[in-house]
């Protein structure tokens, strides 16, 4: 390949990792559904290395994004601990299922939940917490307190199941946990995309040094779009900062439907994946 040609291919790579960067660390989502279908269908990855080289990426996006969120002072500790603990075993367990997985009838479903969770989204609904519900409050860097009641135990259980799938399927558990954590949980939008952020930096961490272990995490893939994917975090962290929560959740919304639509087609063979 000529110089100009590798030249021009780096500088591909760095200016996509910084789109999903941007993107994913604005909804909370860590950006894992992009980069596993580019990494497939844009640069040919056996699906083994496209997870783990996307669950690499996601950790540096997670990473760099957790600690923007942090000095915003909008990560609720206390929740994130016990959700990120959760997840490392579902993490784990995932990265071994995807060399062993083959069932379109799970692909199937996991695109219509994911379609489903993404009319609640648009529909506005938000399940009341129950009776024994904590209290919680946060006040961010700016001075605003978020007010909310959570019952914890039900993102533990999720948190666990967000791990596989971020495992199993490279997507990042944030596409799972941001929904549940606004329409279930009831967290405010910006405390639930900056938690679920702070999650993820821990789940995908476990996840990708298992699939490193197991030599499925393209390394220049990995330095060139984490180059990208590093900045684009910090950008896309301060644009929530000037983004409405209602915003947040109709772009993620709509991200759900497109990764829902393309999981359905993956379960029924259509299309190149």
């Amino acid at each position: 390949m000529p110089p100009e040609a590798t030249i021009l291919l780096g500088a591909a790579l760095v200016f996509l990792g910084f789109v999903v960067g941007t993107f994913g660390t604005l909804i909370g989502a860590g950006g894992g559904f992009l980069l596993v279908p580019l990494l497939l269908i844009g640069y040919h990855f056996q699906p083994p290395d496209a997870v783990g080289t996307s669950l690499a990426l996601v950790f540096l996006n997670a990473a760099s994004g957790s600690f923007a969120y942090l000095r915003q002072r909008r990560v609720d500790l206390s929740l994130g601990w016990k959700f990120a603990a959760a997840t490392i075993p579902g993490a784990i367990g995932g990265a071994y299922l995807t060399r062993a997985m083959s069932s379109h009838a799970f692909s199937f479903a996991f695109g219509t939940l994911l379609i489903l969770i993404a009319v609640l989204l648009f529909s506005g609904i938000t399940a009341a917490p129950s009776a024994r519900a904590d209290a919680r409050q946060i006040v961010d860097a700016s001075g605003a307190a978020h007010v909310y009641h959570v019952d914890a135990w039900k993102g533990v259980i999720v948190s666990f199941v967000a791990g596989v799938l971020s495992s199993a399927f490279g997507i990042g558990g944030g596409i799972i946990h941001v929904p549940f954590l606004i329409v279930v949980l009831g967290l405010p939008v910006h405390v639930a995309t900056a938690t679920s952020h702070f999650v993820l930096s821990i789940s995908t961490l476990v996840g990708a040094g298992t699939f490193f272990a197991l030599g499925h995490v393209d390394l220049t893939t990995t330095i060139l779009m984490g180059a990208g994917i590093l900045t684009g975090a910090q950008v896309g962290a301060r644009l929530s900062i000037r983004t409405r929560p209602v915003t947040i959740r109709r772009v993620l919304a709509l991200t759900l439907v497109l990764v829902g639509i393309r999981m359905v087609l993956h379960a029924l063979a259509i299309g190149p994946w």
